[in-house]
């Protein structure tokens, strides 16, 4: 595998830190800056919002620049925005910020992934996949505790800090390690926007808006619901935190293993699974033992539906950019208004459960957009082409 594929994944690791990092840093941001725990919690949504609407349009806008200029410049668009919000003295500032390193942070996506297929070949598409998209399982495992860490000994401001410094040396890395790709040897903007219109692309895309939506609904809340509503002290949260990834990359480790064969399967038990657990959670919030159970749980099943996701996804388009960008905008719709229903239900009373509620509904709700690829299954258009044999015409490049 080049290098280059792991650079590229060390800065989605850096980008999807600062992505679930506000997680473990509400108590120090609603102290600070004087605003309530959904405030704060709204931040996540703001974020997923600058994705949605940053990722197809800098995505087209971008597609005359050759494409590593383009990650270098989003790279760097990204550290002036992360800048900004460890520089926020108030609230107003920081949800700027964080708009402007969702922007970039989209289309370094949907850029870094057509750069990657393109480097490995339809040969090796999913492999190459799996270190990119690895960065954001490992930024579960080590991004979010560190910053949690970091907050409680040095201050919020100081976890903005560090991840701007790690984006500076991605910057570098990229420069020097990743190739350039001829801009015509990327996908045809004509040819992908007619691989968009197809509708079963847009319900895989539906899927894996409430699968990733219902997760971090839940988890944006985690810290407030761990000390608050569970009794647990706040040192023990990075440790809850921390087992919360090993569970997610444990989970993503055997969903990669059978994701191709077993997608559908996949992802019917897993949004099953995913409402359960998320229920459960909300009936059994305030006793430690269960919730360190779900929470470990959520790692499990949550997040690591993402093989199974892409999977389906490349089954019914050629992986361009305009796909990936699109991709993480739909994923991102469910981001944004799992949070903002979830801070709404907060602010209405309905205590610190609310978030994990509507996380349950969100997943329930993603079982029924399956079905209908369930009943397409045997029918001739089923028999796409493989991610990993995709027509070579297509070498282009996929979040989440």
């Amino acid at each position: 595998m080049p290098i280059a594929v792991y650079v590229l994944g060390v800065a989605i690791f850096t980008l999807n830190t600062t992505e679930i990092m506000v997680a473990g840093l509400i108590p120090g941001i609603s102290g600070e800056l004087d605003v309530s725990v959904a405030a704060v919690g709204y931040l996540v949504s703001v974020y997923a919002f600058g994705m949605v609407v940053g990722g197809p349009l800098l995505t087209v806008a971008m597609r005359r620049i050759p494409p590593k200029r383009s990650l270098i410049w989003l790279l760097v668009v990204f550290v002036l925005g992360q800048a900004l919000g460890a520089l926020a003295q108030e609230y107003w500032v920081l949800v700027v910020a964080r708009v402007v390193t969702a922007l970039a942070a989209a289309a370094f996506f949907g850029v870094g992934a057509a750069v990657c297929v393109h480097l490995v070949g339809a040969e090796r598409r999913g492999r190459a996949m799996a270190v990119l998209y690895g960065g954001i399982t490992v930024a579960q495992v080590a991004g979010l505790p560190a910053a949690t860490v970091i907050e409680q000994h040095a201050g919020w401001r100081a976890s903005f800090w560090t991840v701007d410094a790690l984006a500076l040396l991605c910057i570098v890395a990229v420069m020097s390690r990743v190739p350039a790709v001829p801009g015509s040897r990327m996908p045809d903007l004509r040819s992908e926007i007619r691989v968009v219109r197809n509708a079963r692309l847009w319900g895989a895309y539906a899927t894996n808006a409430l699968v990733i939506g219902s997760v971090v609904t839940g988890f944006s809340f985690l810290s407030p619901i761990f000390t608050d509503a569970g009794g647990f002290s706040s040192s023990t949260v990075p440790v809850l935190f921390a087992m919360y990834g090993v569970a997610t990359v444990v989970g993503n480790t055997v969903v990669g293993r059978f994701a191709d064969r077993w997608m559908r399967p996949i992802l019917f038990g897993g949004l099953i699974a995913l409402t359960i657990v998320l229920a459960g959670f909300a009936l059994t919030l305030t006793h430690q033992v269960p919730s360190v159970v779900a929470t470990a749980l959520l790692g499990l099943i949550g997040l690591p539906l993402n093989p199974a996701m892409a999977a389906r996804v490349m089954s019914v388009s050629d992986n361009g950019a305009l796909v990936n960008a699109l991709n993480g905008s739909a994923i991102n719709v469910g981001v944004a208004v799992g949070p903002w229903l979830g801070g709404l239900g907060i602010d209405a009373g309905l205590g610190l459960s609310a978030p994990l509620w509507t996380g349950a509904i969100m997943a329930f709700i993603g079982v029924a957009t399956l079905f209908p690829d369930f009943r397409q299954r045997a029918a001739p258009a089923e028999q796409s082409v493989p991610a990993a044999t995709a027509p070579a015409t297509h070498q282009g490049g996929k979040e989440p």
